[in-house]
């Protein structure tokens, strides 16, 4: 079952922000970490539901950065910078993007442009959220184990829709954060979002399909639960190989032009998820660098 209800999931674990993009408090006797860091224009619908709920931000010791994307990292700053204690936590590749001028660019500017999308532009007028050079922490990888005290997140790597993507797992209660790494559940879809390095993404998906799931932590358009949970992995993999062969079949159709083929791909989509979180310019970039992909490794 899929839920986008702001609130407790079950104990011990909370899911905070907007259907675009949401984060998620897992509390242990140590403290809470925040998994996830979201986009900018998630704060103000954060600080006032962990009001409402009674979430303590002193409480939150650790962040959780699955990877790099500016939707992922949205409201890190402005915790890092309140609350200086907070240990932030990522995978060496992400923490080697952040360091980057240009990166820091981008996620500023994709920033502002969603913010812009929904309305809500004038946020960052309000909050200090743009990223700088002002924000570094602990490094993961493979086998790592974040602990909480009675609650621990065992860390995976799963590359594919970025090179830095890791997903986390609490064995005990079987619930999985795997942002992008597996699919994005848009109303009754499921979208494999499949960025960088297709063969890779489905071959993490394939690694997470050993884990048994009762609750999947999405990034995007909530949570799901029950039985669907156990299966989104598996909806994931199913998904990504259609989308892999839909896209073969327009870059064949257009001759291997890969701009013409990437807009035509992206009207699709449009037609599917209508209200899409991601702006057209972004979506688009995204399926000409797929394409490139496939240009290399398919059809070279």
């Amino acid at each position: 079952m899929r839920s986008q209800k702001v609130g407790k999931i079950k104990e011990h674990l909370w899911y905070l922000g907007r259907k675009e993009a949401g984060v998620y408090i897992l509390e242990g006797r140590e403290g809470a970490i925040m998994i996830n860091g979201g986009m900018s224009f998630i704060l103000p619908d954060v600080l006032q539901q962990m009001l409402t709920l009674g979430i303590s931000a002193e409480n939150i010791r650790k962040i959780l950065i699955l990877h790099s994307h500016f939707d992922h990292v949205g409201i890190v700053p402005y915790f890092t910078r309140n609350y200086p204690g907070i240990e932030v936590y990522a995978s060496a590749p992400a923490w080697k993007i952040l360091a980057m001028p240009k990166a820091i660019e981008i996620i500023n500017n994709f920033s502002r442009l969603s913010a812009k999308q929904v309305g809500v532009e004038g946020i960052f007028n309000s909050y200090d959220i743009d990223w700088r050079d002002d924000i570094s922490g602990i490094t993961l990888s493979e086998g790592d184990t974040i602990d909480m005290g009675d609650v621990a997140l065992s860390i995976l790597d799963t590359p594919g829709h970025s090179h830095c993507s890791i997903t986390a797992y609490e064995q005990e209660n079987k619930i999985m954060f795997a942002s992008d790494a597996a699919g994005v559940p848009y109303e009754n879809l499921c979208f494999p979002s499949m960025n960088t390095n297709i063969a890779q993404y489905l071959e993490s998906l394939e690694k997470l399909t050993n884990l048994p799931v009762s609750c999947l932590c999405a990034d995007h358009y909530g949570y799901i639960t029950g039985d669907e949970a156990s299966r989104f992995v598996d909806l994931t993999i199913e998904e990504g190989r259609k989308l892999k062969a839909f896209m073969e079949d327009e870059y064949r159709r257009y001759g291997g032009d890969i701009d013409a083929a990437g807009k035509a791909i992206t009207e699709y989509c449009y037609q599917q998820m209508p209200d899409y979180f991601i702006p057209r310019e972004i979506l688009e970039g995204v399926f000409r660098q797929m394409l490139k992909y496939i240009a290399k490794t398919v059809y070279p």
